[in-house]
């Protein structure tokens, strides 16, 4: 059984080409070059931009990763939004029972709270559609809806989280002029957002883990036939995806925002569904498109910063959703998705 790797797409080339430009345009607009003294330039590619960008980038990446491995092994997973604001609402939870710890042991636990409920909320997921035979975008729905209600049912307004992760700049590395300061000046979870974009592209394409997962989304009944069992593969994948996307919305309350608040997540389980669509089911294009959407919320931030009002306020806010519907929009038939994507599979014998 042979399953190939797939190509670029036309949506990552384009991504890589956009990353590359905005990449040389910020080393030129912040290394004292002329450049450095148009305003509007130091608004599209000054480090604060581009640190914002970053930063907004961690849950998509994190989600995009989690849409990935579920939908690699044929489960389409429409719930990333509700993993994500249960894993954003656990951490704040154990965060705050947490408080009298020491403020790394605490934050620690608020990881692992939000990684079990991820677990958990990846199993429910899986249940559904494999045991149950739920339509798969009927039970990610479900997902969304179960917690944004019991987030805002059991929220308390008067807790607060005490502490969130700081930056850790990594030696030398952390003083190259601009990408020193954006990329090797960070706190963990962004760290671990980036290294695992690596280990799963590797994992994906060149383990034997990687070409059973994909078999199981390409072609199911073979996988079978060779004695791969594709339903404990389709398990432990939406599992591991439900886990990576509560660790966004970990992000958001440990290490973003420190606070938790009703409906947090603000569309970017969906956001992340477009980043892996337009990244073509692949962890590096996907990144690299949420690092494009990323961008979009940034700059919606410094035109505010910037009191530009040439522009009114409410359009610049749609800036990063109106790029995510073209983006989609117009790559969407571009790109092709595992071919068993959705598709319930029994075995000869009739059984899970």
């Amino acid at each position: 059984m042979t399953i190939g790797k797939r190509k670029l797409s036309v949506a990552t080339i384009v991504i890589i080409c956009l990353l590359i430009f905005m990449g040389v345009m910020a080393i030129l607009v912040n290394t004292g070059t002329p450049l450095s003294d148009n305003k509007w330039l130091r608004i599209l590619f000054g480090v604060s931009a581009l640190n914002f960008t970053l930063r907004a980038s961690i849950p998509l990446i994190l989600g995009a990763l989690s849409g990935i491995l579920c939908e690699r092994t044929g489960i389409i997973n429409i719930g990333i939004e509700g993993m994500m604001l249960a894993g954003a609402f656990v951490a704040f939870v154990a965060k705050v029972a947490t408080n009298s710890w020491d403020l790394m042991p605490s934050l620690a636990f608020g990881v692992v709270a939000a990684l079990a409920i991820g677990a958990i909320m990846g199993l429910l997921l899986a249940t559904l559609a494999i045991r149950y035979r739920m339509d798969q975008i009927i039970a990610g729905t479900v997902l969304i809806i179960l917690a944004s209600g019991f987030t805002a049912y059991l929220f308390q307004r008067d807790a607060v989280a005490q502490g969130k992760f700081s930056p850790v700049a990594i030696p030398v590395l952390g003083e190259i002029p601009v990408l020193g300061d954006v990329l090797f000046n960070n706190p963990p979870l962004t760290y671990t957002a980036i290294i695992l974009v690596v280990v799963i592209q590797i994992a994906l394409f060149y383990t034997r883990w990687g070409l059973r997962s994909r078999a199981c989304g390409e072609q199911p009944r073979a996988a079978d036939t060779v004695g791969i069992n594709v339903n404990r593969y389709r398990y432990i994948n939406t599992m591991l995806g439900g886990m990576l996307a509560a660790l966004g919305g970990a992000f958001l309350v440990l290490e973003a925002v420190g606070q938790f608040q009703e409906g947090m997540t603000a569309g970017r389980g969906f956001i992340s569904l477009a980043a892996m669509i337009f990244g073509n089911w692949m962890p590096l294009g996907a990144a690299g498109a949420a690092l494009l959407f990323g961008y979009t919320q940034a700059l919606q931030n410094e035109l505010l910063l910037a009191g530009v009002t040439t522009i009114p306020r409410q359009f610049v806010s749609m800036i990063p959703y109106v790029v995510t519907i073209i983006a989609v929009s117009g790559f969407v038939g571009r790109v092709r998705a595992p071919a068993a994507e959705g598709k319930v599979y029994q075995t000869e014998g009739g059984t899970e």
